[in-house]
């Protein structure tokens, strides 16, 4: 059915008595229909069309509100879609950052506090022989053995220096892998108070 483009309820009932239906009314007039029965008779015709006119016209109008409720409803159904497949990918997007930086993400416990402890570290050589799993004096571990290591860090661990070896002859060797066996105390001889410094400072090296 083809769709009503004006709404019928503004119009208004011509003048059947004006001189424009002066042919309709002629050919409707007869020996028993006067002149004003004609003019009621058209009225009457145009106010039947004209209430069915509104009805069509109101069965429209509801129609396209159902139309464009559901449109409505669609919209947002794929908009609230759209929303969940966004936060979706926002989710499982900081899921991965956590995955990848896991300690950055790392809550801080109440109570926490900066360490404020020197860290403990002790001279290359040493470190070199703890990585191939070598003997390593305590004592490089106590003050007097950290505080050595301090020094030596003024001097460069790839720089050579002339070392007597234990064959009695010399050599040029990088500093990092020779030693001040003058200072080192051996663990047997170590004394108690510095033992007690030693042994957690080594065991956190390990």
């Amino acid at each position: 059915m083809p769709r009503i483009q004006n709404d019928p309820n503004l119009n208004v009932c011509p003048d059947y008595t004006s001189e424009d239906f002066v042919n309709t009314r002629a050919q409707l007039m007869n020996e028993n229909t006067t002149e004003e029965q004609v003019v009621q008779l058209l009225k009457n015709i145009w106010t039947a069309n004209n209430r069915a006119d509104k009805r069509l016209w109101q069965q429209q109008v509801n129609d396209d509100n159902e139309e464009q409720t559901h449109r409505n409803c669609l919209e947002e159904e794929e908009e609230e879609r759209l929303n969940q497949e966004r936060a979706k990918e926002e989710e499982d997007a900081r899921k991965e950052e956590r995955k990848k930086n896991k300690h950055k993400y790392t809550p801080i416990q109440n109570g926490s506090r900066i360490p404020d402890d020197p860290a403990i570290t002790p001279c290359s050589y040493v470190l070199r022989k703890l990585d191939k799993g070598e003997y390593v004096e305590l004592w490089y571990f106590t003050n007097d053995g950290l505080d050595e290591a301090v020094i030596k860090k003024t001097v460069d661990d790839d720089a050579m220096i002339l070392s007597t070896l234990a064959d009695g002859s010399t050599a040029w060797v990088s500093s990092a892998s020779t030693r001040s066996a003058r200072s080192v105390i051996n663990d047997e001889n170590l004394p108690f108070e510095e033992f007690c410094q030693a042994c957690p400072r080594f065991l956190t090296a390990l």
